[in-house]
């Protein structure tokens, strides 16, 4: 079980694909639509931002602490970056974040299709007890995207963050445990299912 690994992962829906300096352009011009690097309440890259923020995250895969992929849709375009974060194979569990999406690419399943590949990834390759998901108290729509996953959520961490602006963040965890994870996977296939 190797928890630093970056397979290809494939979807009718969404793929994920090992994250390179070659996606910057694209990724830049999906971090562009309706500007969602502006949103105060997450930490998107601008998209000047995109190349530095692909190298940080190589970076941090070199370092053992990340695993880093490009979210691309079935129309073949990269519309997002995801991450496998707080890897602790020694627990065997992680935490699924840093992730975000287009806006034209919101609400038509992608998010559900990429999550079911890592989980399936986490859980039944990994062997995972635990997958964890965190989220910015005033992020709402990400908040009920973890909860329409079928995440419980655990707790609310106070003033855990200094944000970018100076005001602290409050991280609310969510997490799927392995006796979850069937439900949870037959859920999220039905659900994809009725999209196809």
């Amino acid at each position: 079980m190797d928890f630093l690994a970056i397979p290809p992962l494939r979807g009718a829906l969404a793929s994920i694909e090992p994250l390179t300096p070659e996606h910057a352009e694209e990724l830049a011009a999906a971090v562009a639509e309706d500007e969602l690097h502006k949103l105060w309440y997450t930490r998107l890259p601008s998209p000047d931002e995109v190349g530095a923020e692909i190298e940080k995250r190589l970076a941090g895969h070199a370092a053992g602490q990340v695993v880093p992929w490009t979210i691309r849709a079935a129309d073949g375009r990269a519309v997002g970056m995801t991450t496998f974060l707080n890897i602790r194979p020694d627990h065997r569990r992680l935490e699924i974040g840093s992730t975000w999406i287009a806006a034209s690419a919101q609400g038509t399943g992608v998010n559900t299709q990429v999550k079911l590949l890592q989980l399936t990834h986490a859980f039944e390759t990994l062997h995972c007890i635990a997958v964890e998901f965190r989220t910015h108290w005033h992020n709402h729509r990400s908040r009920a995207a973890i909860a329409a996953l079928g995440a419980k959520q655990d707790g609310v961490l106070r003033n855990h963050d200094l944000w970018r602006d100076g005001t602290m963040r409050d991280v609310v965890v969510f997490s799927i445990i392995d006796s979850e994870w069937p439900t949870v996977r037959l859920s999220l296939t039905e659900k994809l299912r009725t999209r196809s």
